[in-house]
């Protein structure tokens, strides 16, 4: 097949996250599979406008800002030179409501949607702009064929208007030469909390903060790293100042893929207390290398755990049930390995070349639908 993709950023953007890692999995292991991919997305300063990494063709154009209306523009152009068999367009943020201008195959891949998330993390008028472009995405999308992260996203789709057996659930997969459990590595020295992800608002990292003021009473030594970049940074300083515990609480900022393994491995539990996720996969992560996780029981997060099993989830906003996670995990040694043990086991289920296998199906099926 020769692929076309659509996405707002390539992995190798600054901004890059999740969505990103997501899509270029797949798609790089669809390229080794025989396949010509052609990823489409904005540019950054400093970015080649096209090069080819891992036998994927990369195409740069506008910025993160304006992408979204110079896409039409190119996309018309490439589709009509290029002749490509689909397209997949990955909706993070704003769809680019191809249907409207494109006459293509197309699977629309789909991390979660924002809805009103989106006004935790920014100011209203922008929020109402991201909120206002998200609301015809059934109309225009109806007739396609969907692909998402988890249930949570497909009942949020479904709820929406989408017919359900047009959706399908891929679950992302984890690079195990990467993510791995090394017994010869010990936990850290004091018990550890960590939070390994983008700072953001809508993240609700202040929670995860909250409830470790609560577990220092019972456990004095404990320590909590929040890794990570993100422009929430400061404000959660500023709460750990006022809390009175700042000492405790450290921001290595962004960190390399050996340091952040690092840090899964040797912490003693992994939190994710965000509102809203297409997914968790850095429970996942955090399981493949021996480490516990809680996470708030909300769309695409809990599908990321295995509850009582590989962790724990808990009800978001929730800092009392929250703290007494963290303070089980961090005391009860037996209780911790078990939960370890089982981390290992799920997150064994979850392997990017089977997901690419089964992307590739997809594609076909679309492909041959619009035959």
């Amino acid at each position: 097949m020769k692929i076309l993709a659509l996405n707002w950023q390539d992995l190798t953007n600054p901004l890059a996250g999740g969505a990103e890692v997501h899509l270029e999995e797949l798609l790089r292991r669809i390229a080794a599979r025989g396949h010509e991919v052609t990823l489409f997305c904005s540019s950054y300063p400093g970015a080649s406008p096209e090069e080819t990494i891992e036998g994927l063709k990369i195409i740069r154009r506008g910025s993160r800002h304006d992408f979204n209306w110079l896409a039409p523009f190119y996309l018309r152009k490439i589709v009509k030179e290029q002749h490509y068999d689909i397209l997949v367009e990955d909706i993070n943020k704003i769809p680019f409501y191809t249907p409207l201008y494109l006459n293509i195959p197309t699977l629309v891949v789909v991390p979660h949607l924002f809805s009103t998330t989106v006004f935790r993390e920014i100011n209203f008028l922008l929020g109402m702009y991201i909120y206002l472009f998200e609301k015809p995405l059934v109309s225009v999308y109806r007739q396609k064929r969907f692909n998402v992260i988890s249930e949570s996203t497909k009942e949020d789709i479904v709820a929406r208007g989408i017919p359900p057996e047009s959706v399908s659930v891929i679950h992302c997969g984890i690079d195990t030469r990467e993510y791995s459990f090394d017994p010869s590595i010990d936990k850290f020295e004091k018990p550890t909390v960590l939070y390994l992800g983008r700072i953001k608002k809508y993240k609700s990292i202040d929670h995860m903060i909250l409830a470790f003021d609560k577990v220092l009473r019972r456990i004095p030594d404990a320590q909590m790293y929040i890794v990570g970049s993100g422009g929430y940074t400061e404000p959660l300083k500023d709460l750990a100042g006022k809390l009175k515990i700042k000492e405790k609480i450290y921001f290595p900022g962004f960190v390399d893929s050996d340091k952040k393994v690092e840090f899964l491995r040797r912490s003693h539990v992994a939190v994710y207390p965000s509102l809203k996720e297409g997914w968790g996969l850095t429970n996942i992560e955090a399981n493949a290398c021996g480490t516990a996780v809680i996470a708030a029981n909300v769309p695409g997060l809990k599908n990321s755990v295995d509850n009582n099993n590989s962790g724990y989830l808990y009800e978001y906003g929730n800092i009392g049930e929250l703290a007494e996670k963290m303070e089980k995990i961090l005391t009860d040694t037996e209780e911790r390995g078990r939960l370890e043990k089982g981390g290992l086991n799920w997150a064994a289920q979850f392997n990017w070349d089977r997901a690419a296998e089964d992307f590739e199906r997809e594609l076909e099926k679309v492909v041959e639908r619009g035959k």
